[in-house]
């Protein structure tokens, strides 16, 4: 039947001619009355498209609701029903102008794709019996063979709206800064299965059998490996994984499926469309996950009885490649080509996601939260990532595509400014020299330093090499790459920030308790003091890899004065061992801290004289000044930096650091707007550290100021008592000619 069923599509003719043909073998195979092909019609609809057996003048009129009748019901809850007495089932519904009333037993089937209902299959008969489970089997069989065929020849509903090459537009949030038109590339590579009828059961047994096996021993693998064998919670997924992998049930329902005159590979999409449609509706969150568990190992197996890379990476990428994925890990997208990646969509990430981090360190667009679009969307399809919108294109119209390709020329004219000014000095119009330096955290930072217009490392973040990676880098790792750090900057400077991990940056390797405001709960500096031995390791690298030179390293989230001495003391515990086993020591060492926590600025007049320098993050400073979490978008917005209090504050801090005579750095997204840059400067402040993209447009916000002129404009502004100040200093902006 498989076998005629696909010479039928294959001998082509009009679309209600070839359906006509399908109801009539499957009817005729299955000695059955009646066969009836329903498919979806819109969102809610179910319309009679072809039968054999009903009266065909009901064909095209009648339709059923989702949830409507026997048939509306199988699309609606995406099982089977098999029953020998329809009519007496309280779901019936009984439409006159079918003449069905002769027919009693009825089984019926959805019509998957993707887990999405797409149509409903049904076959009738006069005599009251049960169908045999054989019968429904070879039924589910014949539904899928139906699905895949009628979405190659593009037949998929009945009023032809699943176009997958439609326009379709997503929301998200964007969590970098950029904007990226490109060809989609799936992260894990969907297998489109084209083979769907077998010629040989025996054979397709052997070739799930042997892919089953490498299936197995690849994730054997994954758990054996170093990286992962001490990874804590980590492990535990993993192990959920390879009980997956090892179920006997799921192996039972391919071969099952095979029995019925499936491939392989049909088999493997058969069961998983099946788990798809029974879980992919439910709300719990344990439920889901399992779900993308399952369905991350199909998408395994299928690659591997189709021969295709485990990942997108070890594939070839176009040279505009868009990244698609449903969730990804840091080290994951380090595995790209950075040349070819043009962007990164994600259906889950938050602003501090570890992946999210990574990807503002490549200056890499990226979009989160875009529900929906891995399932939607195809490998080489156009998409286009406009984080400023907090939206993807995903096959654009030509309007669309227009619009874009005209910002992305501004954009790259304004690129082209920037790059004509990133080797000019950042002095201001009046002759202030200001320090603009550059945020980092992987060798890709540092080794395009000298390209990028700054000056110096104003923060290297040293946790990113501990969120890359599986297990606990070695002291000699640690030191390894401070070393390369140093090397490469040269005569520049470099600060480096102790592990600022807990919070939000959760390592895999580092069992931690779940607290209810991670944020502001124990992380950073308080992890180290109350856990010595994880920041010790680190200082010792440090320390080590500095021989020699100089060493500027600051500790994160400082709340008290005693918890920078305690901090101070470890560091010179840690140096004065080393020197007593004969190790060089830096010739000179710079401490600072982090003002992140509003509570130090009132114990600022006690700190600054312990210290070299200060740092202000602003990205937490602020975030607790407001009590506004920056990660959620309906609070991250609500307040503005640019107000009174908090520049009010900033200015206080600025005012206490010069009567230490400690410089003071802007650390964080604040200084790297040019309106938030300009203001900054009002207030006095002279160096900045900044993400590598926004060192352009600061720079040439620097250039085109004159700090005197500007400095008595916010002074006065601030004087008015306005709580929003934002539009005044705009004003400003445009009364001094500013470039923004």
């Amino acid at each position: 039947m498989l076998r005629r069923l696909r010479q039928v599509m294959a001998d082509g003719g009009a679309r209600q001619e070839r359906l006509d043909k399908i109801v009539t073998l499957i009817a005729a195979s299955m000695n059955t009355a009646v066969c009836s092909v329903y498919l979806r019609r819109g969102r809610d609809g179910l319309e009679l498209c072809a039968t054999e057996g009903l009266n065909p003048q009901a064909v095209h009129q009648t339709i059923l609701h989702i949830g409507e009748g026997l048939v509306g019901d199988i699309a609606q809850h995406k099982r089977p029903l098999n029953l020998a007495d329809a009519p007496s089932h309280p779901r019936f519904a009984y439409r006159p102008e079918t003449g069905e009333d002769p027919f009693l037993s009825f089984v019926g089937v959805p019509v998957l794709r993707g887990g999405d209902v797409t149509g409903v299959l049904v076959v009738q008969n006069a005599e009251k019996r049960n169908f045999a489970d054989q019968e429904v089997e070879a039924l589910q069989t014949v539904a899928m063979v139906l699905a895949e065929m009628l979405s190659a020849s593009g037949e998929e509903t009945a009023d032809d709206g699943a176009d997958p090459d439609a326009p379709r537009l997503f929301k998200g949030r964007g969590l970098t800064e950029g904007l990226a038109m490109g060809h989609v590339v799936l992260h894990e590579p969907r297998v489109e299965v084209t083979r769907l009828i077998s010629d040989d059961a025996d054979e397709e047994d052997a070739r799930l059998s042997a892919a089953i096996y490498k299936l197995r021993r690849n994730v054997d693998d994954l758990l054996a490996t170093e990286d992962v064998s001490h990874a804590g919670e980590h492990l535990q997924v993993l192990e959920a994984y390879r009980m997956f992998a090892n179920d006997r049930g799921w192996l039972r329902r391919m071969r099952d499926a095979i029995g019925t005159g499936l491939t392989a590979e049909a088999a493997v999409e058969r069961v998983n469309n099946a788990m798809r449609a029974r879980l992919g509706g439910r709300r719990d969150a344990y439920l889901r996950d399992r779900l993308h568990d399952f369905e991350d190992l199909s998408n395994r197996l299928l690659r591997i009885l189709s021969g295709r890379a485990e990942l997108a990476s070890q594939d070839k990428l176009p040279r505009d490649a868009i990244l698609l994925a449903r969730t990804m890990g840091p080290a994951e997208l380090l595995d790209y080509d950075r040349k070819k990646l043009r962007g990164l969509i994600l259906e889950e990430s938050a602003l501090g996601a570890h992946v999210a981090i990574v990807a503002r360190a490549l200056n890499l667009p990226m979009l989160g939260d875009a529900r929906g679009i891995v399932n939607a969307a195809r490998d080489g399809q156009e998409v286009i990532l406009d984080t400023d919108g907090d939206e993807a294109h995903l096959n654009p119209p030509s309007d669309i595509v227009e619009a874009y390709s005209n910002r992305a020329r501004l954009r790259a004219k304004r690129m082209q400014r920037y790059a004509r000014i990133k080797h000019l000095p950042a002095v201001t119009r009046d002759g202030t020299e200001i320090r603009l330096d550059k945020n980092a955290g992987l060798m890709v930072d540092v080794e395009t330093l000298g390209d990028s217009g700054a000056e110096n490392i104003g923060l290297f973040r040293t946790e990113l090499q501990f969120m890359v990676s599986a297990r606990l880098p070695r002291q000699s790792e640690q030191a390894e790459l401070y070393r390369a750090v140093l090397d490469r900057v040269g005569e520049r400077d470099v600060v480096f920030r102790t592990l600022d991990v807990g919070g939000d940056k959760v390592l895999p390797f580092l069992r931690m308790a779940g607290e209810e405001n991670p944020a502001m709960g124990w992380r950073a500096t308080r992890m180290a003091l109350d856990r010595p031995a994880l920041v010790r390791v680190q200082l010792r690298a440090l320390l080590r890899a500095a021989a020699g030179r100089k060493l500027s390293l600051m500790f994160p989230l400082i709340t008290t004065l005693e918890e920078f001495i305690q901090s101070r003391e470890m560091l010179f515990a840690e140096r004065d061992r080393l020197a007593g086993f004969g190790h060089h020591m830096p010739e000179k060492i710079e401490i600072g801290a982090m003002l992140e926590v509003p509570a130090l600025v009132f114990q600022l007049d006690r700190l600054l004289p312990e210290l070299d320098f200060l740092s202000v993050g602003t990205n937490d400073l602020m975030q607790f000044f407001f009590a506004a979490d920056r990660g959620n978008p309906q609070t991250s917005d609500r307040y503005d930096f640019l107000s009174l209090a908090a520049m009010r504050l900033l200015a206080q801090v600025r005012e206490i650091c010069d009567a230490h005579d400690v410089p003071v750095s802007i650390c964080g997204e604040l200084g790297g707007r040019p309106l938030e840059a300009m203001a900054l400067l009002g207030l006095g402040y002279r160096r900045f550290s900044l993400p590598s993209a926004s060192i352009g447009p600061v720079k040439r916000t620097v250039r085109s100021v004159n700090t005197q002129k500007l400095s008595a404009a916010i002074a006065e502004v601030m004087e008015t008592g306005r709580s929003d100040l934002r539009p005044l200093i705009r004003e400003i902006a445009d009364a001094q000619g500013v470039r923004l």
